[in-house]
């Protein structure tokens, strides 16, 4: 029908923007018209990817700022018109015909008038220079933008601007029949990227699963030991690759419908030694102290290295807590520390690329915790070597930006 291109991907976007919601579980939540779900998830990723630069657009056009359904409506018009270079009077009816299709009439006439009248070399010609500028080209928050540019320089705007590189998928079995499809092979044993790759029977039979580099190249990195502690493991992927190099692999979690997802994934792909838990890691239990050869604290983080897979993190609307994100860092970190047994290992890791929520957490632990020293750690991915850790960036990492250090008890 007509409005279909519009109207899956605004019932999606609507419970993200007005509820709040995240983009996979908005996705997960909405039925959409299966014929047309590779088109309405296209153009949801989308408009999030260009959020930042579609509201600038709309602020250019519209002499007042239009309600939160009819801002919506115009950012998936734009990136039909824009991106996939859809005909503007398709565009235009698409959109028209939505707004009654929602019973919103009454600013159809805007709508079409706004879609007429947007020229994008105007709207571009009229972008400020500088850093704000370039925020807004690449729909960046300007904040975290201005700490990129402060902390990698020139660099910063091929890191905002990264692509995901596709699916990653791990393999435990049966690789050789996929390979036919269009792939990258990372670094990391039976890892590979897919242009688009869709789930069958193998992901239910424990052939494969779903898992992202930078949690591979953490992995990657843990030392083979007997007993170890993954401190914050939902949805539990590093806990099942790391069981296949720890002798027992034990695997904390806070939430219980989060610790549900460990469960089904170690069953699905056959992890036995592992053991979910039930627990606040920010919060001491004298019962594991001394008791692991290794821990890995994947701590909470803003989780801007993602961006390329969760462009919704963006969104300006976010509160972000810096203040609280330090605090539930340093205090996870402090805590499972004293769970390491001497000469055993700590890891800690993010998915940002902020320097404060990763070697500045390392350091600050350090400086209260003299037990512990940082060591020398390599990957075959691309990185870059910090004071304490090393830091992967998008641009050079398959999309994914994230940081690990590891860190032994004397």
């Amino acid at each position: 029908m007509l409005s279909n291109p519009v109207y899956d991907p605004f019932q999606i976007l609507t419970k993200i923007y007005s509820d709040g919601a995240r983009l996979k579980q908005a996705i997960a939540d909405t039925y959409i018209e299966e014929q047309y779900r590779a088109r309405t998830v296209k153009i949801v990723y989308g408009v999030l990817e260009n959020d930042g630069y579609f509201d600038f657009c709309i602020k250019r056009y519209a002499q007042k700022a239009p309600k939160l359904a009819v801002r919506t409506i115009l950012k998936i018009s734009l990136y039909m018109l824009l991106f996939m270079e859809k005909p503007r009077y398709m565009v235009t009816d698409c959109a028209v015909g939505l707004c009654k299709k929602l019973g919103k009439s009454g600013v159809s006439g805007f709508v079409n008038a706004f879609l007429r009248r947007f020229d994008q070399a105007e709207a571009d010609g009229a972008i400020p220079k500088g850093v704000e500028g370039e925020a807004i080209r690449l729909s960046y928050p300007l904040e975290e933008y201005k700490k990129l540019k402060k902390e990698y320089g020139e660099r910063a705007e091929k890191i905002a601007g990264a692509k995901s590189a596709g699916v990653s998928v791990r393999f435990e079995k049966g690789e050789e029949k996929y390979l036919s499809k269009t792939h990258i092979q990372t670094p990391f044993p039976h890892n590979y990227i897919f242009t688009s790759f869709v789930r069958d029977e193998g992901f239910d039979a424990g052939e494969y699963t779903f898992q992202s580099v930078g949690s591979i190249a953490i992995c990657d990195i843990v030392s083979p030991c007997e007993n170890f502690l993954d401190a914050c493991a939902a949805p539990g992927g590093k806990s099942v690759l790391l069981a296949k190099k720890c002798g027992r692999v034990t695997a904390f979690e806070l939430h219980p419908h989060r610790v549900e997802l460990i469960r089904q994934y170690k069953t699905r792909m056959g992890a036995e030694n592992i053991e979910e838990r039930q627990k606040d890691s920010s919060v001491y239990d004298e019962a594991f102290a001394d008791k692991f050869d290794g821990v890995l604290c994947d701590a909470p983080c803003s989780g801007f290295g993602t961006v390329s897979e969760n462009p919704d993190i963006k969104l300006a609307g976010n509160k972000r807590d810096y203040a609280g994100l330090k605090t539930a860092q340093t205090a996870i970190l402090s805590a499972v520390a004293k769970y390491v047994k001497k000469g055993g290992a700590l890891y800690y890791s993010t998915c940002s690329v902020f320097e404060a929520e990763n070697d500045g957490i390392v350091g600050g632990f350090l400086k209260n915790n003299p037990e512990f020293t940082a060591t020398p750690i390599e990957s075959p991915l691309a990185h870059e070597k910090k004071k304490y850790g090393l830091q992967f960036l998008p641009d050079t990492a398959f999309g994914a930006g994230f940081y690990v250090a590891k860190l032994i008890r004397k």
